[in-house]
């Protein structure tokens, strides 16, 4: 009997840290090599692969405060007057949301659940993100859910109205989403990210 439990609790601790394992982690993202260029101007936009997922990163100096965009990104509920391919977000509970996309014509739409932790030290402010479950969030068959969803935003102050603007996130996008048409989604979706930010604060 006591083998039995220890079988049991052996299966247990592997099946939690292969979980574990699989989390899209971007705590040392700033380090990774070999980015592809997808678009170099006042918006830089550029990818790679990381832990065997395609990591995308936008980023570009806006003309106002480190406040002023920190509490755009912050403000989850209001995503949706934003951020224009969210159509809705729901609170769970603190700090855990469920955010719902409108794609293209012709492509399923999105979802994903997302627990978020926001941090500031000195200039700097970050607020990163990771997909979970939660029970108030079942699937739904009229959307993909994208279970391996996670970002990070990263805010440096240069001036009281300059603020370097980086945001990552990872670009996969399941179902039925051609593999060939990724970088163009990457461009567009990096692009509208730094608009509608402007165009919020502007």
């Amino acid at each position: 009997m006591q083998l039995n439990t220890n079988i049991l609790f052996l299966i247990a601790l592997i099946s939690m840290l292969s979980t574990i394992d699989a989390e899209v982690r971007l705590d040392s993202i700033e380090y990774a090599r070999d980015w592809n260029i997808i678009q170099k101007n006042k918006i830089e936009i550029k990818w790679t692969t990381y832990n065997g997922y395609p990591i995308c990163q936008t980023s570009s100096v806006l003309p106002f405060s480190i406040q002023s965009i920190s509490s755009i990104i912050e403000d989850v509920k209001n995503y949706p007057r934003v951020f224009r391919r969210i159509h809705k977000t729901n609170i769970l509970e603190k700090n855990i949301i469920h955010v719902m996309l409108d794609m293209p014509f012709l492509l399923a739409d999105r979802d994903y659940v997302i627990k978020y932790e926001k941090s500031k030290i000195q200039n700097e402010w970050e607020f990163t993100f990771k997909a979970v479950q939660h029970k108030k969030a079942p699937l739904d068959k009229d959307y993909i859910r994208l279970i391996n969803a996670a970002g990070k935003w990263k805010l440096i102050s240069i001036d009281d109205n300059q603020t370097s603007v980086s945001y990552i996130w990872n670009g996969e996008l399941l179902g039925d989403f051609p593999n060939f048409a990724l970088e163009r989604a990457w461009k567009t979706q990096g692009n509208e990210i730094i608009h509608w930010i402007n165009d919020a604060l502007d």
